[in-house]
């Protein structure tokens, strides 16, 4: 079974999502204890004294284990004297104290720059546009609060909301979509816990997946102009390339939808029925008929009378679903299958497959976010992900903000492009000799993906001259297990020591795919050749996700008996249970330190949640630290809908060994895995750590192929006030070290 992850990354693309904030830490203290920010590493002495360490030790990791705030988690290292092996443990917890204090210094900067913002933009005339810059302000405002239910509660704030509402639906009426997105997506996240605007976000979202698919271009003129409003540089030249929805649609049947949307009535987690299903179809082809920039695609559209003929029958059918006394059964999803392509060709004229497609999405929007048919357009992409299996050329690839054109981050090494010679930095300038410029991503990754064997030509723009490279497409693979600091160009030469002096290990995993285990034993497998380790950093931030079965094993490396996950119906019957493997485990009674954020989501939460659970029955020394995890726990199966189409439908939600949900449903107040120790960090230090933790990662051959230079060094994230979750995480693993150190002495 695979768990699917609520973001994926193709083989030829890199997608870096940023979460809005990490949870509140209260109570920082400004400390002042003569330390620099240089990380110390002096190996353990003799002369120390062990108890002194014992209780330094237990302590600190008790503290961290009761959630008493990053402060008293580090204020036992402050005992610790000159001349001792502690004085290392007191040097680094002095840094991660000084950048906790430089980390409220940053929130002071931020929220005083954001208020003067904020009150500018609010003098400002009431238009879309400055609404928009209003709101993004009340949102960082939010961000840096540390109280911030009284964001909210403020009058000004109070009023903005009001405002940008009422612009927000003028906007949607008017046809500014662009604009109608901006103001309805920033309240969405003001005021994201309430759900006030899912359904607007939701509908506003349709009419642009719409336009993207109908009408790409006039999507264009609208990102472009918008662009030259917020003096922007202009997007490069429209780019049509496969981008006709003809083809796209031409396989789609009535009988697909019927099966789609009837079975999801039936089996869907939250056991919805037919009634919400069918209005949210209906409303989703109102949509599509009132979206006016379709009318290029549609001229049917342009006729206002005809146009208001067939709103006026969708609104009559809507309202005798919304008004029938009895459920609605397969007999009235047959009449509507019949009946609104009928209505759609006779007054607008809009083709049929387009019309199921449309009443298709607008069911399967009512049920979650997860759940969706895969259309016959979808189906390769969407086998791949499920696979695993990528065929391609083996090149990351981004949207160049300055440019707007398709740049290379890397080449990964031991592919076709990494051989071929293609380099970072290198601009895609043309795909098998179609011009490239004012691609998207997914048009891009279209192109160069394609069956094993076959050859794809790509013209590449580098220092100003082209280059070509004829390049035969072939199985990805796709490496989970990262460790500190690449030693050579293969992906799995890693350095796993995070602190080689008190033998402290780090492996990050990036996702669950079919080989993350043997992965992750692998990397264990290394460090115990090098003499073992004394604890572990197993970072889980940012991972999406992915197979169960992986998930499950993992947690099996860690935990040697017990449950792991169970899953339930929407009548709350279990149906599932995973178990860990007695005997399987590897790392027995080292503790281990768990990095969880918002980025946590999927599998990454059944490992952690589960661990957590452990931890705290006895079982395994392990610490949670970080953030709240994303809250998706929820099982798709996926069914074929005839030859060329499938569904992905929600039918379980998961659960931890305590019982508790991980899904977060609406309206929750309690969902995903929280970490022992809450750490925040801001989004200026989220983005900087990620940024260098991302070149850190290229091999030192492609960094200097890249840029000229050595290889960043990850060390920084240590020294500078950039990750302060891997900082208290390091120093705590470090005082177990200490400890175990001393006492073998």
């Amino acid at each position: 079974m695979r768990l699917l992850p609520r973001s994926s990354v193709l083989p030829a693309s890199a997608r870096l999502r940023s979460p809005l904030a990490t949870k509140l830490a209260l109570g920082i203290l400004a400390l002042s204890l003569g330390a620099g920010t240089a990380w110390s590493q002096t190996v353990a002495t003799p002369t120390a004294d062990a108890a002194a360490s014992l209780h330094v030790s237990d302590a600190m990791w008790t503290a961290a284990r009761a959630g008493q705030g990053e402060n008293a988690v580090l204020a036992p290292a402050r005992t610790a004297g000159d001349g001792t092996a502690l004085s290392s443990l007191r040097v680094n917890a002095a840094t991660v104290e000084t950048n906790l204090t430089k980390r409220e210094e940053l929130r002071q900067t931020e929220l005083a720059r954001v208020n003067k913002e904020l009150d500018e933009s609010l003098a400002l005339e009431p238009n879309a546009v400055n609404l928009g810059k209003s709101l993004k302000s009340a949102v960082e405002l939010y961000v840096f609060a540390t109280d911030k239910p009284a964001v909210i509660r403020q009058q000004k704030i109070q009023d903005l909301v009001r405002k940008s509402d009422a612009a927000a639906h003028i906007a949607e009426a008017e046809g500014d979509w662009l604009a109608a997105s901006t103001l309805y997506g920033r309240l969405h996240i003001l005021l994201e816990e309430q759900a006030t605007y899912k359904g607007d976000i939701r509908r506003i979202g349709d009419r642009l997946g719409m336009i993207r698919l109908y009408t790409p271009q006039k999507l264009w003129e609208l990102r472009n102009k918008s662009r030259i409003q917020e003096k922007l540089k202009e997007l490069p030249p429209y780019n049509a390339l496969g981008d006709g929805y003809e083809t796209k649609l031409s396989k789609i049947s009535a009988g697909q939808v019927y099966t789609a949307i009837l079975s999801a009535s039936d089996r869907h987690v939250e056991g919805k029925g037919l009634r919400p299903l069918l209005i949210g179809s209906l409303e989703s082809v109102r949509t599509m008929a009132t979206t006016t920039d379709l009318k290029s695609a549609f001229p049917g559209l342009g006729d206002d009378a005809k146009r208001s003929q067939f709103v006026a029958f969708l609104d009559s059918k809507i309202g005798d679903m919304k008004n029938a006394k009895v459920e609605p059964d397969r007999t009235d999803l047959e009449m509507l299958l019949n009946e609104v392509p009928r209505a759609a060709k006779e007054t607008v004229q809009l083709p049929e497959n387009a019309v199921l497609h449309e009443f298709g999405n607008g069911g399967f929007d009512r049920l979650d976010e997860f759940s969706q048919i895969i259309w016959p357009d979808e189906f390769a992409r969407f086998q791949r992900l499920m696979t695993g299996q990528f065929i391609g050329v083996g090149i990351q690839i981004q949207l160049d903000d300055e440019t707007q054109m398709i740049k290379v981050i890397s080449p990964l090494e031991g592919t076709p492009a990494f051989k071929g010679g293609i380099k970072s930095g290198d601009f895609i300038r043309r795909i098998d000799g179609k011009d490239a410029i004012g691609m998207t991503i997914d048009q891009a990754v279209e192109n160069i993906t394609g069956k094993s064997g076959t050859k794809v030509q790509l013209t590449m723009e580098r220092e100003g001259k082209e280059v070509p490279f004829e390049l035969r497409r072939e199985s990805i693979p796709l490496r989970t297990a990262k460790g500190w600091k690449r030693e050579g160009a293969k992906d799995d030469d890693w350095n796993w020591f995070i602190d080689p002096e008190h033998k402290i290990g780090y492996i990050r995993l990036t996702g669950f795919q079919g080989t993350t285990t043997t992965e992750l034993r692998r990397a264990l497998s290394q460090m115990e050749e090098k003499g073992g380790y004394n604890g572990l950093i197993l970072d889980l931030r940012f991972n999406p996700g992915g197979l169960l079965d992986q998930a499950v094993s993992v947690t099996n490396t860690f935990v040697n008996d017990g449950m792991v996950v169970y899953t339930k119906n929407g009548d709350g019957r279990v149906r599932d249970q995973h178990f860990a493997t007695r005997g399987a485990a590897r790392t027995g009674k080292t503790p281990i330190v768990v990095l969880i954020n918002e980025g946590s989501a999927s599998a990454s939460e059944i490992v952690s949640g589960a661990m957590k659970y452990y931890a705290d029955q006895g079982k395994i020394d392990c610490v949670l630290v970080g953030a709240r995890s994303f809250g998706k726990g929820s099982v798709q199966t996926v069914e074929n809908l005839g030859p060329a189409a499938m569904m992905k439908l929600t039918q379980q939600y998961y659960y931890l060994p305590d019982d508790r949900l991980i899904h977060r449903r609406d309206h929750a107040t309690e969902w995903g895995v929280e970490p022992h120790l809450k750490v925040e960090m801001l989004p200026k230090e989220i983005t900087d750590s990620l940024t260098l933790r991302q070149d850190a990662d290229l091999s030192p051959e492609l960094v200097q192929q890249k840029e000229g230079k050595p290889a960043p060094d990850p060390q920084r994230l240590l020294s500078e006030p950039l990750d302060l979750q891997l900082q208290t995480a390091l120093v705590l693993l470090q005082s177990k070290a200490v400890s175990k150190q001393l006492a073998q002495k």
